[in-house]
């Protein structure tokens, strides 16, 4: 399956920007294919850290499923790695934070997504979508960033 790769720049430094996405309750803010997303569990050491969990509502091709994600790495503010499960797809989602000469920060987003069960037969055919859906997912949060993230916008 695809491992989609996307980077943007946003003014915020490292640790904001570390802080606004390791938060996974905040993806349906920036990522149009997240309908809902609250997280269920904290971390062990912090709210968003190592065994935080979170149940996002996801929308893809028009059809709506639920996912649960968990963070299994957590490093601030350097990256971040979360682990999704849902009905028909496993996904692996790697952030990576670094900082830039101007104060601001440099987002490396990577999802590695896996159709499970009788639904990887479509694998071949979902490539084109799934680079789609990350390409918008990572305007979105470029845009939430650029409109202040996390102050009600």
């Amino acid at each position: 399956m695809p491992v989609l790769r996307e980077s943007i720049e946003v003014e915020q430094d490292p640790r904001e920007a570390f802080d606004a996405v390791a938060d996974f309750s905040s993806s349906h803010r920036w990522d149009p294919g997240v309908v809902s997303a609250r997280r269920v569990r904290d971390g062990h050491d912090s709210p968003t850290g190592v065994g935080a969990e979170y149940r996002l509502t996801v929308t893809f091709r028009g059809r709506e499923s639920e996912m649960t994600y968990r963070t299994v790495r957590y490093e601030p503010p350097v990256a971040v790695v979360l682990e999704g499960v849902g009905p028909r797809i496993a996904a692996t989602d790697t952030i990576r934070f670094e900082p830039l000469d101007s104060g601001g920060t440099r987002v490396d987003y990577m999802a590695d997504l896996r159709l499970t069960g009788a639904a990887r037969i479509a694998e071949p055919f979902m490539r084109g979508a799934f680079r789609a859906m990350g390409s918008r997912a990572l305007a979105g949060m470029h845009a939430w960033f650029a409109r202040g993230r996390g102050q009600g916008r």
